[in-house]
């Protein structure tokens, strides 16, 4: 698997230079440089094989001889040990649901298959790897729990002040060994600056090796293929075959390997990119007009992002055909009113309890049925966290739904530790240089 950056095609690099490097220096990002085609009779077939077998079977399509077959088969076996199920609520309505893994978010998906790659491609006695990632929520949990005890890494976490929830504060700021916290006055955009700045700095460079966690990482995005592929064999499995997915978009990663997969060869109908108020790339599709904005706090935290970084990625996959783009991809915004009506009305019509995010999915095939109304597709809606993350958004009938895992309990009784710093990088990378 050779990788080329958007800002340079002619540059080429192997998939293990790229998961250190994480971004070229140009400031694209990775992409592969060709994307083969899954055959046909593994697609038709598809529902016959399980989740670990998908996997493996599009990894190893997309990386060829990057990684032995046998050590790439254990490397899924240990990083996606949970399960995905597409939940019905109704014939043609499913929710997937993506929090079984130990963050209780989507993210664990390219958090543990990312570390488990890094762990296997370093080597004894090699320098430090310094893993660098900004979080708005969940992608700071799933990291931090995925490279906990990796031996020869060290995680610095970015997280913007008052803007996680409570339990997700814990899963970044509770860990101790190798991972540590940093509490930015600012928000999810500046957090993820700061990160970026640190890749482009000489000096930092010369003195760590540095690599990111975020889903500017090319190894995060490829496992997050896995369960849309998995999704259409349960779905298969059940005579549907025409599919909708609608995915809670902040960073665009998700839906980023969603549109991967089907550039794969994955059948796909539609994509719906469902957003907050944190509306680029809804207003893009509109406008043709691309304009970042600084990024609103909603209840939907983890897709409070105002310059979404992977949305070069999605234009690069159609060669930067707005039209193209448009074919597969519709997007909806919903402000936080909204969204609490979508969580009412999943627990009146469906008896569904669902975070904001997956609530802002929801509306969103509600939004697109009512505008096709002919198209006779599953429809599936992504269900990125366990609702028990933001108990201060329900009402207090639906919150008394809820089951509280039992990691969240025992968070609880852990000590809190995380640094305090400004957005200005000099800040930061005083920080880095301390050690």
């Amino acid at each position: 698997m050779k990788l080329y950056s958007t800002n340079n095609k002619d540059l080429r690099v192997s998939f293990k230079e790229a998961v250190f490097n994480s971004m070229p220096q140009d400031k694209g990002l990775y992409m592969p440089v060709e994307i083969p085609q899954l055959d046909a009779e593994f697609i038709q077939n598809i529902e016959q094989y399980s989740l670990p077998e998908i996997a493996y079977k599009v990894a190893s399509t997309l990386l060829e001889d990057e990684i032995p077959a046998e050590d790439l088969k254990a490397l899924i076996d240990d990083a996606i040990n949970f399960d995905a199920p597409a939940v019905k609520l109704d014939d043609k309505t499913f929710v997937l649901e993506l929090f079984h893994g130990p963050s209780l978010a989507f993210k664990d998906f390219g958090a543990r298959f990312m570390s488990r790659v890094m762990a296997y491609f370093l080597k004894d006695g090699e320098q430090l790897l310094d893993v660098l990632v900004a979080t708005s929520g969940d992608t700071g949990g799933a990291v931090a729990l995925g490279f906990l005890g990796v031996p020869n890494t060290r995680v610095t976490i970015l997280y913007p002040e008052g803007k996680v929830s409570p339990i997700q504060e814990l899963q970044l700021t509770t860990n101790g060994e190798n991972i540590r916290a940093i509490e930015v006055k600012g928000t999810f955009d500046d957090c993820q600056t700061l990160v970026k700045q640190a890749f482009a700095d000489d000096e930092l460079n010369a003195k760590f090796r540095l690599t990111s966690a975020n889903s500017i990482n090319i190894s995060r995005l490829i496992p997050q293929t896995f369960y849309y592929f998995n999704t259409y064999a349960q779905l298969k499995k059940q005579g549907l075959k025409d599919v909708v997915f609608s995915v809670p978009s902040g960073n665009f990663g998700n839906i980023g390997a969603g549109l991967l997969a089907y550039k794969l060869g994955l059948p796909v109908k539609q994509f719906i990119a469902a957003t907050n108020v944190n509306d680029t790339v809804p207003r893009f599709l509109e406008s043709g007009v691309y304009e970042t904005r600084p990024s609103t706090q909603t209840y939907s935290n983890a897709m409070d992002v105002g310059a979404p970084s992977n949305w070069i990625r999605i234009m690069d996959l159609f060669d930067q055909d707005i039209a193209a783009v448009k074919k597969v991809v519709t997007s909806y915004r919903f402000t936080d009113e909204e969204t609490l009506e979508g969580i009412k009305e999943l627990d009146n019509k469906l008896n569904y309890v669902a975070c904001p995010h997956t609530a802002i999915a929801y509306l969103a095939v509600e939004k697109y049925r009512i505008e096709n109304p002919s198209d006779e597709s599953a429809a599936v809606f992504l269900s990125t966290a366990h609702a028990c993350k933001f108990p201060d958004i329900f009402p207090a009938r639906i919150a008394a739904k809820i089951e509280i895992p039992e990691q969240v309990k025992t968070l609880e009784s852990r000590p809190k530790h995380a640094d305090q710093l400004g957005v200005d990088f000099d800040g930061f990378k005083a920080y880095l240089l301390k050690g």
